[in-house]
């Protein structure tokens, strides 16, 4: 959400008079913080350092960084409304499958920002230039997960790191 703020100045006319006029000021953008995490088969492609590059080429700042290797009890709880899905089971072998690097990242717009870098769910369906679309493999083993929006991003980021905000 994008704020414009408005100024009163106050200048004289030609009398010496003050008068106050309306002066448009910088628009006013929102710092958010995302969870990103570079799933297991971005760790073991090598590809930690060229995610993370993307997203400080773009201008967003990295705040807090781990290697975890995501165990049964946590991706439970981070993917929970995925749970009774079918593919559901792939999902979990895959995420406990080896160590993630999980990140909270922040800046102006970053959950937007982040999810356009990381581009569809779907590789095949991502546009070249993103990170799914450049390294996905298939719709569950796609590199990477970014929050979707800054109430998930706020969840997620409590998961991982507690609430330390």
């Amino acid at each position: 959400m994008n704020l414009k703020a408005e100024e009163k100045t106050e200048t004289c006319n030609k009398r010496g008079e003050k008068i106050k006029e309306d002066k448009p000021v910088k628009q006013k953008t929102k710092c958010e913080r995302t969870l990103i995490i570079i799933k297991p088969d971005g760790v073991q492609k090598k590809l930690i350092g060229r995610i993370i590059s993307r997203f400080e080429d773009d201008g967003l700042e990295i705040e807090r960084i781990r290697v975890l290797h995501i165990d049964k009890n946590i991706a439970l709880i981070h993917y929970k409304e995925h749970v009774e899905k079918p593919f559901f089971p792939k999902l979990l072998q895959y995420i406990t499958s080896g160590p993630s690097i999980v990140m909270v990242i922040k800046g102006e717009n970053a959950v937007a920002r982040a999810r356009e870098l990381i581009g569809c769910t779907n590789p095949e369906k991502a546009d070249k230039g993103t990170i799914r679309g450049d390294f996905g493999t298939d719709i569950t083993i796609n590199v990477v997960h970014g929050s979707d929006s800054e109430s998930s991003a706020e969840r997620e980021i409590n998961i991982f790191f507690g609430n330390y905000l």
